[in-house]
């Protein structure tokens, strides 16, 4: 009897103890998560602060937080440099192109996939995995040469087209699928609905979430790609906004006008900041339905 009464005794006090940790446990989380996004966000202040100095007051105090007289001119002369309405317009045509490509052949391969039986569809999912695991620069140059010999060099089409159905879409989308229910579709196809028919108006409504995710990351990947536009655009033509940026803010003397660069990195955040409010909802279902958590 004295052993059972000290063991009913023992788990109040285990019961009251798991609170307290946890009461103690979250405002250290808070804690820790708040300051994660301070020295995240630190690197984006400093560019609003800078894109508000003039050129002399950055090279005077570069590590200056806060501007001692905020201007706009910096955003004034983006807006008036030469060529920057071609090189915004350009952007948007490129990613245009990369985010369409992804949805259709990243949709079109992920549903394949997960929900048909054909011969060879491990092998065709195991050359997505290794494409996944080949650094860019590893095919950078055959890319180029392709590019040259499809007469795609100096063309927005040539700067799109290597994005254009990215490994990380076809393997998010076929994730995704994976968690439709396989019954849903047999339903659809005793039904006499034919596998096009099933892939436009039963898996697409569906994989809203899916899609969101790739439209995400595939307008980021083009919308910041630097390295391959820069090889391929051979004119001011052809310049995306990061590559015209770079070459139209060199001030007098060979000086870099940074003014005019930070002014130019908060336009070019702006557009993928907006896209990513409007959809992060639906982003962090797709992340959470392909399984990548």
């Amino acid at each position: 009897m004295t052993a059972l009464a000290a063991s009913a005794n023992a788990h109040p006090t285990t019961d009251r103890a798991a609170p307290r940790r946890r009461s103690v446990s979250q405002p250290l989380l808070y804690g820790a998560l708040v300051l994660c996004a301070l020295l995240t966000l630190f690197p984006f202040v400093w560019v609003i602060s800078g894109s508000l100095r003039s050129l002399a007051e950055i090279r005077s105090d570069p590590g200056a937080w806060l501007p001692h007289d905020a201007t706009l001119d910096n955003f004034a002369r983006l807006f008036r440099t030469e060529g920057f309405g071609r090189f915004l317009v350009n952007s948007v045509v490129v990613a245009a192109i990369v985010v369409v490509g992804n949805i259709v052949a990243a949709s079109a391969a992920g549903y394949a996939l997960a929900k048909l039986e054909f011969a060879g569809r491990r092998l065709a999912f195991g050359a997505v995995m290794a494409a996944m695991m080949v650094p860019l620069s590893t095919v950078f140059v055959t890319q180029f040469v392709i590019t040259v010999d499809l007469g795609l060099a100096d063309t927005l089409t040539g700067i799109a087209l290597p994005g254009v159905a990215l490994p990380l879409s076809v393997f998010i989308m076929r994730q995704y699928a994976m968690s439709i229910p396989d019954e849903l579709l047999e339903a659809a196809r005793i039904d006499g609905a034919g596998e096009f028919r099933i892939f436009f108006r039963i898996f697409l409504p569906l994989a809203g979430p899916a899609v969101a995710t790739i439209t995400i990351m595939s307008f980021l990947n083009s919308w910041n790609n630097f390295i391959w536009p820069l090889i391929v655009a051979q004119s001011m033509d052809t310049y995306t906004l990061p590559v015209g940026l770079a070459a139209t803010s060199q001030a007098s003397a060979h000086v870099t006008d940074y003014g005019l660069l930070l002014a130019g990195a908060i336009v070019v955040m702006l557009p993928v900041l907006v896209l990513f409010l409007f959809l992060q909802r639906y982003f962090v279902q797709g992340i959470s339905g392909s399984g990548m958590r």
